[in-house]
């Protein structure tokens, strides 16, 4: 693979605390880490492994993570055909059956444009992609995360799916969706760092 190629992502016309990066060379969290040496060793010589190549079986360590997309016609849009139950409850919703356009338009267009341009480069391009920030610019409080994103294909050229995941501290988000539950569902921002 070639050498990664990094850029912040730009919603609206504010520039975000993330970042993307095309043909990374490392990723921070296991889950990711984990995703990409199973993606590599599935793919053997091929540009990329097919759908049918990846078991939820062989992922379960991390399935809470894993999400898998099924890739529109001319790469448009992307429908979630499985997310695993720790992005649910980051997200604080199942999007199952929906398109990304669909799960972030409640975020506004530019917010639901930008995401859904991270997966058209990987379904374009066939490459891997990562994201890794802050995730402030979809709701206050939002913890900071890594994502990957990793093409499949049925012929090794044309890219169906999308195996993707989605990581953050799971201890620090299962607590603030706790404490949004006894503030009716408003995650709560933290407090302002003490200036001395």
């Amino acid at each position: 693979m070639l050498g990664a190629n990094t850029s912040p992502l730009r919603m609206a016309q504010n520039p975000l605390d993330t970042i993307a990066e095309e043909n990374p060379a490392r990723f921070t969290h296991p889950a990711c880490a984990f995703l990409r040496d199973h993606w590599e060793g599935k793919r053997g010589g091929r540009a990329m492994p097919a759908r049918r190549d990846i078991s939820p079986a062989a992922l379960k360590d991390h399935l809470g993570w894993v999400m898998i997309l099924e890739v529109l016609p001319g790469a448009r849009d992307f429908r979630y055909r499985l997310i695993g139950t720790l992005v649910t409850q980051y997200f604080s919703q199942d999007a199952t059956g929906m398109t990304v356009m669909e799960a972030f338009a409640p975020n506004g267009e530019a917010v639901a444009k930008a995401v859904n341009s991270v997966f058209r480069k990987c379904a374009r391009d066939g490459v891997v992609m990562r994201t890794t920030g802050n995730a402030n610019w979809l709701s206050e409080g939002m913890e900071e995360f890594e994502a990957i994103y990793l093409p499949l294909s049925e012929d090794g050229k044309q890219v169906t799916h999308i195996l993707h995941a989605f990581v953050c501290d799971r201890e620090k988000m299962l607590l603030a969706r706790q404490i949004a539950k006894v503030h009716g569902g408003k995650l709560m921002a933290p407090p302002p760092p003490k200036v001395a």
